[in-house]
């Protein structure tokens, strides 16, 4: 009997690249949501150099 190194391999690789494929998600999600927080919070900035 021989065993498919090459499929299992490949197996392993696929689920390997959803796995971070959606880690990715996540981490861009939550960049997002702190990025819109944070700019919320935040109280209008007058450009430097003009007068008010």
């Amino acid at each position: 009997m021989q065993i498919a190194y090459g499929a299992v391999m490949t197996n392993g690789q696929d689920e390997r690249k959803e796995r971070l494929a959606q880690a990715l998600r996540d981490n861009l999600r939550r960049r997002k949501a702190q990025s819109r927080e944070s700019r919320d919070g935040e109280t209008p900035r007058q450009p430097e150099g003009s007068k008010g």
